[in-house]
């Protein structure tokens, strides 16, 4: 039997996986703020990040070479390292307060809500991929599944 996943099913099953890594990341990242505080533990998990990125491009030649082209990129996308403290700093202070579920909830109905007008108005130069009444159903649903999950 040859097993080959399509490149659809492949992305999909890519985001499952970053998914339960973000939840287990997110617990870890709490733990961790608990211990030396909420900027420390962003600092550190950064630093760390950063680490491990680089052993990966200048070590291990795992990067597509397009790094000296960083003079080239509009202003706004070096915005994303920002945002990225800012995501785990709001991780790291969001979990302990209401826990890993309902703020990995809340997470994902930021994501999705924003996903939506990003991909309605293709914004970043992404493919234009237009809102309808059912994916508004579909946000809706998960909303209200975010709201079950913060009834005790």
């Amino acid at each position: 039997m040859n097993l080959v996943i399509s490149g659809s099913l492949f992305a999909l099953a890519l985001a499952v996986i970053s998914g339960v890594a973000m939840a287990v990341q997110g617990g870890m990242n709490s733990a961790l703020g608990k211990i030396i505080g909420l900027l420390e533990a962003t600092f550190i998990v950064h630093l760390t990040a950063a680490i491990l990125v680089g052993i990966m491009i200048f070590i291990l030649n795992m990067g597509e070479g397009g790094l000296m082209r960083y003079t080239s990129v509009p202003w706004y996308l070096w915005l994303g390292g920002i945002i990225g403290v800012l995501i785990t700093y709001g991780v790291v202070a969001s979990i302990p307060r209401v826990g890993a579920a309902v703020a990995t909830t809340a997470i994902i109905v930021g994501q999705v809500t924003t996903a939506m007008l990003v991909d309605h108005f293709g914004i970043f130069g992404l493919e234009k991929i237009s809102m309808s009444w059912v994916k508004f159903l579909g946000l809706g649903l998960l909303a209200i599944g975010a709201r079950l999950m913060l009834m005790r």
